[in-house]
């Protein structure tokens, strides 16, 4: 396995940022952005016989190498930009009516809230944000706070499986599980999930799951999926109407002619699926997970003594994997991140998530001690010389 130092040569970062925000967007490394830019110039080279005949096949492909990676089955896999876009897919489609309740947490990411608020405020159904305690005490406790807000009339359950803001791991596959039993929708937003830790779709009763590819696992910018089952597949209508709705030439899928053929577009970032799972098996990346877990929960204590606040969970792997997000204690977090950004020439971010704000750290494999080191000299200063933190 290759050090952080080796690691970090393969990424094509500015040399003078320590960058501790791989979960916002991530970074494709040189080989895979490479084959991006190969893709393209095949595109470029002939565009009509490309996204007409030979793309198709290609997306077969790479839709069959990530159907593999995340152990389901290809028809029930589609290639979607972003994870938002999946969210409204799954959204817009559903015949919501009035009373009819969507249940998640309040931990959810904003687009997401968004999307549910809006087709919610059309259909005049309700999206209800379920409190869950925190600081967390137990994966039960997690289970008992969100069906708490479980009612007779909740149409579906939509949730993490790994929170944006807070960076914390959910119990989803029983989320998934009491949900069924009860013959509820279920809807597993896992844009953080594929490559950063495993993901078996085959073992989630889960109705629909989307996760972005461009984040743990470094594919090009807009690459991410939609799982369905066959038979909520039959819920979707599609998202953008193009040639794929009463195709000429159907596949054996209405999914897929729905949301892969939406018009012209450069597609070359699905195509990058299989080099993406390559660079992971080829740079041991399950052993350079490991070493990233262990950097993140050795420094979170000194981190939070510093900051005068507590972790969100237990410090062990069933809650955090390489995101920890901070309680921190600033009225002003815009003024405090560009203040990291531009003197401190650290990318982290700050998230508001209701009356709280965090600082949240990613350790990919190219971050070592020293990127952790940097961040808490400047915190201290900061602490010393301005009022932009409070230590309670």
């Amino acid at each position: 396995m290759l050090s952080s130092e080796e690691l970090r040569k393969l990424f094509l970062f500015r040399p003078d940022i320590t960058f501790l925000n791989f979960g916002s967007f991530g970074s494709c490394p040189k080989p895979i952005f490479e084959e991006y830019q190969q893709w393209q110039m095949k595109l470029e080279a002939d565009p009509v016989q490309f996204i007409t005949v030979l793309g198709i096949q290609h997306l077969k492909d790479s839709r069959e190498a990530l159907a593999n990676y995340v152990h389901c089955a290809p028809e029930d896999l589609v290639f979607v930009v972003n994870p938002t876009f999946a969210v409204n897919a799954v959204a817009k489609s559903l015949n919501l009516q009035p009373g009819d309740e969507i249940l998640t947490t309040n931990l959810e990411y904003g687009a997401s809230d968004r999307t549910w608020e809006f087709v919610c405020e059309e259909t005049g159904a309700k999206y209800i944000h379920q409190k869950i305690q925190l600081p967390i005490v137990s994966k039960e406790q997690i289970i008992e706070d969100f069906f708490k807000g479980f009612t007779q009339k909740t149409k579906m359950i939509f949730i993490s499986q790994i929170t944006s803001a807070t960076g914390l791991i959910l119990p989803v596959k029983e989320i998934c599980e009491i949900a069924k039993s009860r013959d509820v929708l279920t809807f597993i937003d896992g844009a953080h999930v594929p490559g950063q830790i495993p993901l078996n779709l085959s073992d989630l009763q889960v109705d629909f799951y989307t996760g972005a590819c461009h984040k743990w696992m470094m594919a090009p910018k807009g690459c991410s999926f939609l799982m369905a089952t066959k038979a909520a597949q039959k819920l979707l209508k599609p998202l953008v109407v193009s040639w794929g709705y009463k195709s000429m030439y159907p596949s054996d899928s209405l999914f897929l002619d729905h949301f892969q053929i939406i018009g012209t577009r450069d597609f070359s970032a699905f195509l990058c699926i299989k080099k993406s799972i390559e660079f992971l098996h080829a740079y041991e990346w399950e052993k350079v997970r490991d070493v990233c877990h262990r950097l993140l929960i050795e420094n979170a204590p000194r981190f939070c003594e510093l900051l005068g606040t507590q972790p969100l969970a237990p410090l062990t792997s069933e809650f955090f994997a390489q995101l920890f997000s901070i309680p921190i204690h600033t009225q002003e977090p815009e003024k405090l991140h560009r203040l990291l950004v531009d003197e401190y020439r650290i990318e982290i971010p700050l998230a508001r998530d209701g009356e709280n704000v965090y600082l949240r750290y990613s350790i990919q494999g190219f971050n070592s001690e020293k990127d952790l080191d940097i961040l808490y000299a400047a915190l201290e200063k900061i602490i010393q010389t301005t009022s932009l933190i409070e230590v309670v």
